[in-house]
């Protein structure tokens, strides 16, 4: 019963969060004169009505203060000019929330979506694909029967905002109007704190070879961004007149694929805590600091206590393949995956609403954050799930054999415990997609699974691991255990 809910939940994930009632953002006083941007008396209707200040300062930009109200016209689409003020408004809005100087004006273009999805299909090259395919198949999130970029650039497709490039310097926001709008602020704020960030920060600096380095690292880049915006919609209809939201129907959760949602999600669920962690800790300075030192994987944003002592443990998987079976090596990038926390509880969250099995591993209550009787629209979902709790490290391996496939996948966990009821519920994801128990710790996944195969889990210690083949008497090909 908690399939509609769990879908309807789900928010579009680039300038994503939708306005919440929040702290109002304290104003910052002017680093070059040390005095505070004037309020107006009235609201005025256009920008003329307050005067420029004679050197530029935080909460304006472009001729337009950040408490200014403007004339635009939002229902037909933006004209260039009136484009041209919102953005510089809202510029000065964030420079005025997140207490940080833009350098230069950032250009922003709206797109429908449909132009956006032709953009955003990419192809990668063969080893790459199957390499990926292998990393999301041991997930129990894409089976072998579809191509695990194309399910990912699907769920994006349908449910993204907007995007910042920092190759381009440059912001676009994909509308869903035949008449390309804004909705409202929030995703133009989002996404110009992107903008923000890449000036300040350097968002190209440093490069991520993983996927939990991955979430680590849009922890707090996307943390930042979805606690500006909040503060900065906590001001609308107080402090500030904001642009209304179109007469459009955005999408609101993308395609049905939960797991897949539930992963990319991460970092606007769990971040913006972790920003607040930090800001709580010692203001935007030490919001700043994490920048130099971004979060090493999931852990430390969901948990951000363990910021930033935590580290990932290193694992060790040596090949133990046969000569039938060789391991898959991406160009350009690591030849293994890291999949950690976050990923875990995509995989157990996406057993609640897949059309396979009515029974799931974990129940809603395990994925779902509850603010009263509704669930919370600030952090909706919980990744800090009994089974994924307590993960240490990893290493997953695909291997090939022509056109069949393999895999392995060793966790490291902080003590036998943790690796045992990891074991424990990763059999059970196995039975869920239709495994049964053919051996000791095999399981064999019948041909109406979107996941047909055998696999093998063995723990030792605080060591889990598991190994994947098209059939059981291949995997100690795959893996000599």
């Amino acid at each position: 019963m908690y399939r509609a809910a769990l879908l309807a939940a789900l928010l579009v994930l680039a300038g994503c969060q939708a306005p919440s009632a929040g702290p109002s953002a304290a104003s910052p006083v002017n680093e070059t004169t040390g005095t505070d941007a004037p309020e107006p008396t009235a609201t005025p209707a256009s920008a003329d009505a307050l005067p420029d200040p004679e050197t530029d300062r935080l909460g304006w930009e472009n001729g337009y203060w950040h408490n200014e109200s403007l004339a635009v016209t939002n229902s037909d689409g933006l004209n260039e000019s009136e484009r041209e003020a919102v953005v510089a408004r809202s510029m000065a809005r964030v420079e005025w929330v997140r207490e940080r100087e833009f350098d230069e004006t950032v250009p922003v273009s709206v797109i429908d979506r449909s132009t956006y999805q032709n953009r955003s299909t990419t192809a990668a090259n063969a080893t790459s694909a199957r390499f990926d395919n292998g990393k999301f198949e041991a997930l129990f999130l894409i089976g072998e029967d579809r191509d695990a970029l194309e399910a990912q650039n699907a769920a994006l497709s349908q449910s993204v905002l907007g995007y910042y490039s920092p190759v381009r310097d440059e912001i676009v926001i994909v509308a869903d109007s035949e008449t390309p709008q804004l909705d409202g602020e929030a995703t133009l704020a989002h996404e110009l704190v992107h903008a923000l960030q890449d000036q300040q920060f350097d968002l190209t600096n440093g490069t991520v070879t993983t996927r939990d380095a991955y979430q680590g690292r849009n922890g707090i880049v996307e943390g930042d961004a979805s606690f500006v915006e909040r503060r900065y919609t906590a001001n609308c209809g107080e402090s500030w007149s904001c642009l209304d939201s179109a007469d459009s129907t955005q999408s609101g959760g993308g395609d049905s694929h939960f797991g897949l949602n539930f992963l990319q999600f991460f970092p606007y669920s769990d971040g913006p805590g972790f920003v607040e962690h930090r800001y709580e800790a010692g203001g935007w300075a030490a919001v700043d600091a994490a920048f130099a030192d971004r979060p090493d994987g999931a852990t430390e944003v969901i948990y951000p206590e363990q910021y930033p002592e935590w580290e990932p443990a290193t694992v060790s998987l040596p090949d133990r393949s046969n000569d039938e079976w060789e391991r898959v090596r991406p160009p350009g990038r690591s030849d293994y995956a890291v999949v950690g926390q976050s990923a875990i509880a995509a995989s157990l969250a996406y057993t609640v609403t897949d059309d396979y099995e009515d029974a799931s591993v974990v129940a809603a209550d395990d994925v779902l954050n509850f603010e009263g009787n509704e669930i919370d629209g600030n952090d909706p979902y919980n990744y800090d799930v009994p089974a994924a709790r307590g993960w240490a490290g990893g290493k997953l391996s695909v291997y090939e054999n022509g056109d069949r496939s393999g895999y392995v996948w060793r966790t490291r966990w902080t003590n036998e415990s943790e690796a045992a009821e990891f074991a424990s519920t990763w059999s059970a994801v196995v039975r869920h997609w239709g495994g049964e128990e053919t051996g000791e710790n095999v399981w064999t996944i019948g041909e109406d699974s979107p996941f047909t195969d055998a696999v093998r889990i063995d723990r030792s210690g605080a060591t889990v691991t598991v190994v994947n083949a098209p059939d059981a008497a291949a995997l100690e090909g795959v893996h000599d255990a």
